[in-house]
């Protein structure tokens, strides 16, 4: 980490987060929208596994990673029909297998409590983040939410971050984004801003290797991790 890049406060002003891979295990979910979608081209389905991989980058990302994987790849204008085909099928599996991660609500109680405010930045479509934030209760304890249709560019640009802490009224410096991939590291960094990884996330690469400032295996120990002296900017 050279001189010009953000160190972690102390304890941030704002925190934001990643929802995918980050608060909650969505994976299932994604998978068996994204096996619907494919078995009405006629195509045999994907694991959870392969699926996992494919995460980030928001729906088209997903829907065009999926077909490539089964062979079948599209693009132009036959994406495009994917790509709507996918969106009521999307919103259809939401919840029913997501679970929230280790420690989510636990460090979303706790920043609430301490009076930091919070938001959700995801590539993830706006409905359907705040649909999964509401069913896990967590919704109202945020500050904002921005989605992945809610901007400009997706993650890895840090659009959806600014935006949230416009909302907030933080500046990036004095803030925090708390996410599981490589594509949180370089939002963060786009936005200049300090970025912390949670491990068991949705990146194959270890998050060691994707140069956060800190790492935590779960956030249940991101409060206390924050708290440590050697943490402080």
């Amino acid at each position: 980490m050279d001189a010009s890049t953000p160190k972690p406060p102390r304890m941030p002003k704002a925190i934001l987060f990643d929802l995918d891979g980050t608060l909650v295990d969505s994976a299932p979910d994604i998978a068996a929208a994204v096996n619907e979608l494919l078995a009405a081209s006629r195509l045999p389905p994907l694991s959870v596994a392969q699926v996992t991989g494919m995460i980030g980058g928001g729906v088209r990302k997903l829907v065009e990673r999926a077909f490539a994987a089964s062979r079948a790849p599209l693009a132009g204008e036959a994406l495009d029909r994917a790509e709507r085909d996918m969106a009521p099928i999307y919103l259809r599996h939401l919840t029913r297998l997501t679970r929230l991660l280790p420690g989510a609500r636990e460090a979303i109680v706790h920043f609430s409590g301490a009076g930091i405010p919070m938001a959700v930045a995801t590539n993830k479509p706006q409905v359907a983040a705040r649909t999964i934030l509401l069913h896990f209760g967590l919704f109202e304890r945020l500050g904002a939410l921005v989605g992945g249709d809610a901007v400009t560019h997706k993650k890895p640009a840090p659009d959806a971050l600014l935006a949230a802490l416009e909302k907030l009224g933080v500046a990036p410096a004095d803030a925090l984004m708390v996410g599981d991939s490589i594509s949180d590291v370089k939002a963060a960094r786009a936005a200049g801003m300090p970025v912390a990884l949670i491990r068991g996330g949705y990146t194959e690469t270890p998050v060691e290797e994707l140069g956060a400032d800190l790492v935590c295996d779960s956030l249940l120990d991101l409060p206390a991790a924050l708290e440590r002296p050697a943490v402080a900017a």
